[in-house]
């Protein structure tokens, strides 16, 4: 196949879906972490949800409850292809770290250096989905 890169160029990113099992749950939780609902898309199971510094991400309804938030993304032991994670920038992962903790939020993963430019630490939401967060730094930590 001969491959033509595309016309139209990419410039901006807009947001992430992110499906969940129980619309109540995740929007306590997602609002927790600062998102508010902004619009409602019934007819798709949907909405939006933006942070106070414009980060959107939308949730979507109609996920099915699986034991343990099992994610079949990353906790099977056969890898499927797919999107594992949205990756979101904070000002403070520390006070973050420290907020988590307060909530009862288990950090996954981290805080740790992940190449040259940035500090990251993991979460889950109630359905197993995962989080990143970064603070960007300057330095050349591995």
């Amino acid at each position: 196949m001969n491959q033509r890169p595309s016309p139209a160029r990419i410039i901006a990113y807009d947001h992430i879906g992110i499906r969940v099992s129980d619309k109540d749950r995740a929007m306590s939780f997602y609002q927790a972490l600062g998102f508010v609902e902004s619009a409602s898309f019934p007819l798709f199971e949907a909405n939006e949800m933006l942070s106070p510094d414009g980060v959107r991400i939308n949730l979507i309804f109609n996920g099915a409850r699986v034991p343990d938030a099992h994610n079949v993304l990353l906790d099977a032991p056969v890898k499927l292809p797919g999107v594992t994670h949205p990756a979101f920038i904070v000002d403070d992962l520390h006070a973050l770290e420290a907020w988590l903790d307060e909530q009862g939020i288990v950090v996954t993963e981290g805080p740790h250096h992940i190449g040259p430019r940035r500090i990251a630490l993991f979460i889950r939401d109630p359905d197993g989905n995962v989080l990143e967060f970064n603070q960007l730094i300057n330095g050349d930590a591995q």
